[in-house]
């Protein structure tokens, strides 16, 4: 088991005045990883036939290096279940090749209905879950 790794490239429409990414764009480059980690079909069809979806329930983010215009990082994402309502996605985003961590992002999800009501985590999504889980987790 490993992580979902998905490239970004740093525009200059995600920088500050100061030329470095502002800081809520990491969200956003995460929110990427995770949506392609999950599969768009996947969140499409849980949308189309249940009126299900995610949303964030807690987000904790580390910063440990900033990035600029022009750079090419990849967010890598790993999944744990924490219940039947929640599972958190531990995400880190990195340049390609490096092991160093530049930002550090937990992330908690809850699903939710039409209504915005709390309901069960769906069957389809447990393969996933596994698929990215952490190294050493159990499968």
């Amino acid at each position: 088991m490993a992580a979902h790794v998905h490239p970004v490239v740093v525009y200059y429409e995600d920088t500050d005045f100061s030329g470095v990414v502002y800081h809520a764009n990491y969200l956003k480059f995460m929110e990427r990883g995770r949506e392609h980690a999950l599969g768009i079909d996947l969140l499409v069809a849980r949308w189309q036939q249940d009126r299900m979806g995610f949303v964030v329930y807690k987000a904790d983010l580390t910063f440990k290096e900033p990035a600029r215009h022009g750079d090419r990082l990849e967010v890598h994402t790993t999944f744990e279940r924490q219940s039947r309502y929640r599972f958190v996605a531990d995400q880190r985003i990195r340049r390609p090749g490096s092991r160093k961590d530049m930002v550090i992002g937990r992330i908690e999800l809850v699903p939710v209905n039409a209504d915005g009501r709390l309901c069960d985590l769906p069957d389809d999504l447990e393969p996933l879950l596994t698929r990215w889980a952490p190294e050493g987790a159990p499968s």
